[in-house]
C-alpha cells in the first residue's frame, strides 16, 4: 500500500473511531444555540432568531475607526471623529455591534467560562478583519495582569487570538506584550477615567522587542468601547518599532450610525 493509501486508511480509521464518541457527546450534550440555548443542528451555532438579531458591521464604514455609516459616502471616507482625533493605531475593525446576542456571547466568553464560543467568534473576526490578518506578520492579544489571569484562569483575548492564529496560519505572540499594572475594571468608567486607568499599564517583555520591530501586527481584544485599552497597548507596540497596528475586536459599542 502506498503512502497515500495508508493516509486514507488512517483517516478512515480515525473517523470511524471518533464518530461514535461524537454521537455519544451529542446525546449527553445536545447541540444548542450559543445565544438562547434552544436546540440546533450543530454545536457553536445560533438559532435563526438569534442570528437575525445580530448587527454585523459591514461596509460602508470609516476606513480608520470602522464606524458604520448609515449610507455610502464613497470609498476611503473617514468619520468626523477620525479626522478630528486620529487614533494612535492605524485602523480598527470589529465583527458586530455590542448589543443583544453579541453582548451575551462576550459575557459568556469573558465571565462564564464559555471558551467553547471562541472558535465561532474568531471566525467572525477573521471575516471582519478586512484583509489585515492576511497582511500581518503576527497576532497579539491584549494581555491580562497575572493576578487577574490567575483568578479568571484564562484570557478571553488570548482565546480569540489563538483561534485566529489557527484559522489564518499567522503566528500568535502571547508573551510579547505584558500588562505590568493591575488596573481596575473598565466597566462603568468614563472615557477620561479609562485613559487614566490604563496609562502605563503595558510593556514589551524583556528581550522581545524584536518580535514587533518593523512588523505589521494585529492587536486582538473582545470589545472596543472608548479605545483607551488598545490605544495604551498600541503606544507600547509603536514605541517598540511596530510599523502598523490594526485593532481587531469581536464587538464594538457604537451610538447612532453616522
Amino acid at each position: 500500500m502506498g503512502m497515500m493509501g495508508r493516509e486514507i486508511t488512517a483517516s478512515m480509521l480515525r473517523t470511524g473511531l471518533i464518530k461514535p464518541w461524537l454521537a455519544l457527546a451529542d446525546l449527553i450534550y445536545p447541540p444548542a444555540c450559543a445565544g438562547c440555548g434552544v436546540s440546533t443542528g450543530a454545536h457553536r451555532s445560533l438559532c435563526p432568531a438569534c442570528w437575525s438579531g445580530i448587527r454585523f458591521i459591514e461596509r460602508p464604514f470609516c476606513e480608520v475607526l470602522g464606524s458604520p455609516f448609515s449610507h455610502d459616502l464613497g470609498t476611503g471616507i473617514l468619520s468626523a471623529e477620525a479626522i478630528a482625533d486620529p487614533p494612535v493605531f492605524d485602523r480598527l475593525r470589529s465583527a458586530a455591534i455590542h448589543d443583544g446576542v453579541v453582548r451575551d456571547l462576550v459575557l459568556g466568553l469573558k465571565y462564564r467560562d464559555r471558551t467553547d464560543l471562541a472558535p465561532m467568534m474568531a471566525g467572525w473576526m477573521l471575516r471582519a478583519s478586512d484583509g489585515t490578518i492576511a497582511a500581518c506578520d503576527a497576532i497579539i492579544p491584549v494581555p491580562l495582569h497575572r493576578a487577574r489571569l490567575f483568578s479568571r484562569k484564562y484570557n478571553q483575548a488570548a482565546e480569540l487570538a489563538r483561534h485566529l492564529a489557527r484559522l489564518s496560519g499567522k503566528p500568535m505572540l502571547a508573551a510579547t506584550l505584558l500588562r505590568t499594572k493591575r488596573t481596575s475594571q473598565q466597566v462603568g468608567l468614563g472615557a477620561r477615567a479609562r485613559q487614566d486607568n490604563v496609562r502605563g499599564a503595558f510593556a514589551i517583555a524583556e528581550g522581545r522587542a524584536g518580535d514587533v520591530f518593523g512588523r505589521r501586527v494585529v492587536l486582538i481584544d473582545d470589545v472596543y468601547t472608548t479605545g483607551a485599552t488598545v490605544a495604551a497597548a498600541t503606544r507600547v507596540l509603536k514605541k517598540a518599532g511596530a510599523t502598523d497596528v490594526t485593532v481587531l475586536t469581536f464587538a464594538r459599542a457604537v451610538g447612532d450610525l453616522i
